[in-house]
C-alpha cells in the first residue's frame, strides 16, 4: 500500500467512533414508559379533583418528566440488573431523590402552597408502586423471552485471573446481553492455580482455534493483566481470520483509580484514571450544589433554636469565643476555614502539633463532651456549605497538620481532596468517626472516602444523609 493510501486509510479509521453506545432498547422503553406513566397519572388525578389540568400542575408535570429522565438515566436504574429487590430499591431511591428535589424547588420558589397535598401524595405513592410493578413485570418478561426465544452468542474469555472472573460473572448476570460464556482460556501469563468460579477452563491459547470451531464461538473477550498487554496485538492478528468479535477488557483496576471513566475525543478513546467527580459531570455538580445549599439553608433555619442554646452554653462553659475556626484542606487541597462550636478550653498546642481529642481529655468542657458525642459541634459547618467551601456529604476535612503527617504514610491519602469535604460521609456512617489513633484506622477512613468518590451520585448523598442520624449513636466519639 502506498504512503498516501495508508494515510487515507488511517484518516478514515480516525473518523469512526471507537466508543459505541450500547444502551438497551428495553431499558429506554422502561424509562420512557415511566415518564409517560407519571405524566398521565398527574393528568388523571387533576381531572378527578378539578375537572381541569391547571397550569401549575402542567409545569410540575414537565419538571417531573425531565427530572425523572435525567435522574434515572444518571443512576442507571434500568441499565443493569442485579435482582428484583435491588432493582426496586434503586428505583425507589431515585424516585425519592426526584421528590426531594421537587420539594426543594417548591420551598425556594414559595409555590408549594398552591398545590393540593392530597393530589401530590396520591401521585407520588401511586407512581412509585406502578413503576416498581412495571419494572418487575418487564424484567420477568424480558428474562423469559431471552431464555426461550433469545439468540445466544457463544463466548470465550481469554484469561483466568480476577478480571476474567469478574467479567464472566457480569456477562452471565446481564439480562440484556446475548453473550453466553462457554469457558475460559489460559494465556501465557496465566497462573496454573487460578480458576474462574462456575466456568470451565477449556485449555490454553494453543487450543483456541479448535475451541472456536468446536463451540461455534462468535465473540472472544481478552481479560489479561496489564503486564500481558504486549501479547494483545498478536492475539488480535491471530484471530482476524476466525470471523469472531474480539473485545479487550483491560485490567486498569490493577492501578490505583479515582473516579475512572471512559470517553472519546475526536474518535480517540480516553480512559480517565484519576479525575475529580466535580469536574467530570457539570450537571450533577450543579444539582449537588443546589441540593447542598437548599438543605443547609433549611437546616440552619430549623436548627437555629438549638444552635442559639448551644452557643449560650459554650459561652458560659469557659472563657473564649463561641466558634472555633480551624485551617483544613478543602477541594483540590485549598486551605479553608472550617467552623465548629468550641468544645475545648482555650489552650496552646505543644510544639505547634495538633493533638486529637481522646477519651477523658481534660481540655474538653462539659457541654463540649455532649456536643462532640452527638456531632452538634459540627452544625456551624452548614455556614461552610452556604459559602461553597464544603458539601453536606463528602470526605471529612482533616487538620492541615494531620494531612502533612498522613500524606506520606497512606497511599493515595491526598486523593480525598478531589471532591469537596463534607459534614458527613461514607466513612462516618460506616463507623469511622472520631479519633483515628492508629494508621490502620485512618487507612480504613481513607478507603471509604475513595470509595465514595469512585461511586459518587446524588442518590448516594441522599442515602448517607438518611443514615447519618443513626451513626450519631456511636459510643467511641470523644
Amino acid at each position: 500500500m502506498s504512503t498516501s493510501k495508508a494515510g487515507a486509510a488511517t484518516s478514515i479509521r480516525r473518523r469512526r467512533r471507537l466508543l459505541k453506545n450500547h444502551e438497551s432498547l428495553v431499558a429506554l422503553f422502561q424509562l420512557a414508559a415511566d415518564v409517560v406513566l407519571a405524566s398521565l397519572l398527574m393528568y388523571f388525578l387533576t381531572q378527578l379533583k378539578f375537572d381541569d389540568f391547571p397550569s401549575p400542575y402542567r409545569v410540575l408535570t414537565v419538571l417531573s418528566a425531565f427530572g425523572l429522565w435525567f435522574i434515572y438515566s444518571s443512576n442507571g436504574v434500568y441499565r443493569r440488573f442485579s435482582g428484583y429487590l435491588k432493582g426496586c430499591l434503586r428505583l425507589t431511591s431515585s424516585w425519592a431523590l426526584l421528590m426531594l428535589l421537587l420539594a426543594l424547588i417548591g420551598f425556594v420558589t414559595k409555590t408549594s402552597e398552591i398545590f393540593s397535598r392530597e393530589i401530590l401524595l396520591t401521585w407520588a405513592f401511586s407512581v412509585l408502586i406502578l413503576q416498581n410493578a412495571s419494572f418487575c413485570l418487564v424484567s420477568y418478561l424480558s428474562k423469559k423471552y431471552k431464555e426461550n426465544f433469545g439468540r445466544h452468542l457463544p463466548v470465550l474469555v481469554i484469561g483466568t485471573g480476577s478480571v476474567a472472573e469478574h467479567l464472566v460473572d457480569s456477562l452471565n448476570k446481564n439480562r440484556w446481553l446475548p453473550d453466553k460464556v462457554i469457558g475460559c482460556v489460559k494465556s501465557l501469563e496465566s497462573d496454573d492455580t487460578l480458576t474462574v468460579a462456575n466456568t470451565r477452563v477449556l485449555g490454553g491459547l494453543e487450543h483456541i482455534r479448535n475451541l472456536i470451531k468446536e463451540h461455534d464461538i462468535r465473540r472472544i473477550y481478552i481479560a489479561l493483566p496489564m503486564k500481558a498487554s504486549e501479547h494483545i496485538e498478536g492475539l488480535n492478528i491471530d484471530l482476524l481470520d476466525q470471523n469472531v468479535d474480539v473485545i479487550w477488557a483491560p485490567d486498569i483496576f490493577a492501578l490505583n483509580l479515582l473516579n475512572h471513566s471512559v470517553r472519546e475525543v475526536a474518535g480517540v478513546p480516553l480512559i480517565s484514571l484519576n479525575e475529580s467527580p466535580l469536574t467530570s459531570s457539570k450537571v450533577s455538580t450543579v444539582m449537588k450544589g443546589v441540593m447542598d445549599r437548599s438543605i443547609a439553608a433549611i437546616a440552619l433555619i430549623g436548627l437555629s433554636p438549638l444552635m442559639f442554646w448551644v452557643a449560650y452554653k459554650v459561652k458560659q462553659s469557659s472563657p473564649g469565643p463561641v466558634f472555633f475556626k480551624q485551617d483544613r484542606h478543602g477541594w483540590d487541597g485549598k486551605v479553608i476555614k472550617v467552623w465548629k462550636f468550641r468544645s475545648m478550653k482555650l489552650h496552646a498546642e505543644e510544639n505547634g502539633e495538633v493533638k486529637q481529642a481522646t477519651k477523658e481529655d481534660p481540655r474538653i468542657t462539659d457541654i463540649g463532651r455532649m456536643i462532640r458525642r452527638t456531632s452538634i459541634d459540627e452544625l456551624p459547618q452548614l455556614i461552610n456549605v452556604l459559602q461553597g467551601t464544603m458539601s453536606l456529604v463528602g470526605p471529612r476535612p482533616h487538620a492541615v497538620a494531620h494531612n502533612d503527617y498522613y500524606s506520606d504514610k497512606i497511599n493515595a491519602y491526598l486523593a480525598r481532596h478531589r471532591i469537596k469535604p463534607g459534614i458527613t460521609g461514607l466513612a462516618q456512617i460506616s463507623g469511622y468517626r472520631g479519633e483515628t489513633e492508629t494508621i490502620d484506622k485512618m487507612e480504613k477512613r481513607v478507603e471509604y472516602d475513595l470509595a465514595y468518590i469512585n461511586n459518587w451520585s446524588l442518590g448516594l448523598d441522599v442515602k448517607i444523609l438518611i443514615k447519618t442520624p443513626m451513626s450519631l449513636l456511636a459510643k467511641d466519639i470523644y
